[in-house]
């Protein structure tokens, strides 16, 4: 569980970018790329360091918290402090069935009604037929239904109407952890990023 649970990741500049798993902030550990961060004091450790603190509180730490290994019981890093890089990756959200029902909450942009995915489609605004692309700017959560009533057409041609206009998502990266997944100590670093 420690190994997969997630660790946030600070450029050299203090900003948080991204997330990654426990098991990839140990292998930054390891090869020097990153340190861990004490969160509650800005402390900072690289791998030496931090295998003689957690020696030292693996035994008041819960037990997902902490990493067994052969020799030793490792501290899961909850915050990790990259040693080269200080830019901000640039991140696209990729168009995909998965992503289309995260951006419209399996909801019919038509009747506004949360369904389960079986009862979903997806709804091309200006049909394909008609020189509409499969973009994000064009593309739809529609259930069976209103997709069926809309057929060939345009929303407008077929009475149906949009709850909003369709847009390229702008996901932060660190986003993608569940707030109820994300350690109390990230909130010192994230501010008004984690939103969404």
């Amino acid at each position: 569980m420690a190994l997969d649970a997630p660790t946030l990741v600070l450029n050299k500049n203090w900003h948080a970018i991204t997330t990654t798993t426990v098991r990839e902030a140990l292998l930054l550990l390891c090869r020097s790329a990153a340190r861990a961060v004490c969160p509650a004091s800005y402390e900072i450790f690289d791998l030496e360091a931090w295998l003689d603190r957690s020696a030292r509180r693996v035994a008041e730490l819960p037990r997902e918290r902490w990493v067994a290994t052969p020799s030793c019981a490792i501290e899961a890093p909850e915050v990790i402090l990259l040693s080269a890089f200080g830019g901000v990756p640039r991140r696209e959200v990729a168009f995909s069935r998965r992503n289309l029902y995260r951006r419209d909450g399996f909801v019919c942009q038509y009747c506004k009604r949360l369904l389960p995915p079986s009862r979903l489609s997806i709804d091309h605004v200006i049909p394909r037929s008609r020189g509409g692309s499969t973009s994000w700017e064009n593309c739809v959560l529609a259930c069976v239904r209103c997709n069926a009533k809309k057929g060939n057409r345009t929303p407008q041609e077929s009475g149906l109407r949009l709850s909003r206009p369709p847009r390229r998502p702008s996901w932060s990266p660190l986003s993608e952890t569940l707030p109820q997944r994300r350690p109390e100590s990230w909130n010192r670093f994230l501010g008004k990023a984690a939103a969404g």
